[in-house]
């Protein structure tokens, strides 16, 4: 098992607390070894493993659970044991597993944690049965630093290290294993058709697979543009396929409940306020880019501003695109009272001042990076700190 000691660490204040710990992102994002973890902390900290009870109900064992046997099956596994901690995984697979959690939240002496990879986590029966008693952690797959710990021991350089992670993106499983490019792309091939077809098709009952597949491909070749639903359907007009601009909604909403895509608004900075139009999206992986459409040096644009993004928000930024006039900001970050600015660009143009000019037009004194795969274009350029990818996302401080 590799450690990942920033979920511990995001987990911790919430220990023993009266709160639900709900913990989500897309499958195969490594929730389990997460629990795992939190397993081997909980016997750190001196809780005797018998009171620690795990159930992943995604096993057979467990197809055709209902609500009732899911509560009576803990109740059980509690029985005489004192205080208990519950590492429930996927737990959404079970129907009606909030009315279970809040049950037990309430009448039991438990501390209890639950992940998932659909967000009928936070869905409105979780606001309506455990309102105020729940933290959600997102889990999204490896940083680079992370992925630097899962390929320990290579003989690669750092570039080249850098390099697979932009190819092979962060899943753990892929990281752990020593795969070519068609057997990388393979196993995320499988993990995108899972999800697609557990997650979405078959739980939200799509008839039309040919339309929801055309508008999935669509996000995919268009993941780090501006487009609205409105675009989608013109485009799918013109390739003779009429769906209507409702049922785009609905594909996208279903593609971020999930995790497959995260939304990225865009923030007025002039105006100050959020705009309702031309949201970007994220995929939650890069690598689901090129299991698809397969692997291009062209859509290394995309690439390194799929990473910063994610990179931003594993650090607990919310994460805006910024709009100056008739300028574009790729990034503005804020957390609590503090913000960045981040510009992404694979080179450096000798004699563009595009990127750091889009920053120059920004009158306050946050900090401005703009950050690059160039590394003879690194340095402080008017104030504005121009830093190469990998020693952006190993930054303990920007």
């Amino acid at each position: 098992m590799i450690y990942r000691p920033d979920y511990i660490k995001a987990i911790a204040p919430f220990i023993d607390k009266p709160i639900v710990k709900i913990l989500a992102g897309i499958r195969r994002a490594g929730k389990s070894t997460i629990f795992e973890m939190l397993r081997q902390e909980l016997l750190r900290r001196g809780v005797p493993d018998v009171r620690i009870v795990s159930r992943r109900y995604t096993g057979m064992e467990f197809a055709d659970l209902t609500d009732r046997t899911m509560y009576e099956d803990i109740r059980a596994a509690m029985d005489g044991k004192g205080r208990c901690y519950l590492l429930l995984d996927e737990a959404q697979e079970v129907e009606g597993w909030e009315r279970v959690v809040n049950s037990l939240l309430e009448g039991a002496d438990v501390d209890i944690y639950v992940t998932g990879s659909n967000s009928r986590l936070m869905s409105s029966e979780i606001s309506t049965y455990l309102t105020g008693r729940y933290v959600s952690i997102p889990v999204y797959t490896l940083s680079f630093k992370e992925y630097l710990g899962f390929r320990a021991g290579s003989c690669l350089s750092g570039n080249e290290l850098l390099e697979q992670y932009i190819r092979f993106g962060g899943f753990p499983l892929v990281a752990l294993g020593d795969y070519g490019e068609s057997s990388a792309y393979q196993i995320v091939d499988g993990i995108y058709h899972t999800v697609i077809s557990r997650d979405i098709m078959k739980r939200h009952h799509i008839k039309r697979q040919d339309l929801f597949e055309c508008v999935v491909r669509f996000v995919v070749e268009n993941t780090g543009k501006t487009f609205s639903a409105n675009a989608i359907a013109k485009f799918l007009k013109s390739e003779r396929r009429i769906v209507s601009v409702e049922s785009i909604y609905n594909y996208l909403k279903w593609l971020e409940q999930a995790f497959i895509i995260y939304p990225c608004r865009r923030y007025d900075l002039q105006g100050k306020e959020l705009l309702k139009t031309q949201e970007k999206y994220y995929l939650a992986d890069i690598s689901l880019k090129y299991a698809l459409l397969g692997y291009n040096r062209k859509m290394l644009d995309g690439a390194l501003e799929t990473i910063v993004f994610f990179e931003l928000k594993r650090r607990g930024y919310d994460v805006f695109i910024g709009k100056s006039d008739t300028k574009e900001i790729d990034f503005v970050a804020n957390r609590r009272d503090e913000r960045i600015y981040v510009q992404v660009c694979v080179r450096l143009p000798e004699g563009s001042d595009r990127e750091v000019g889009n920053l120059l037009m920004i009158r306050d004194n946050y900090p401005k990076y703009v950050v690059t795969l160039d590394s003879m274009a690194t340095g402080n350029e008017y104030g504005i700190k121009i830093v190469h990818l990998r020693d952006f996302l190993l930054s303990e401080y920007w």
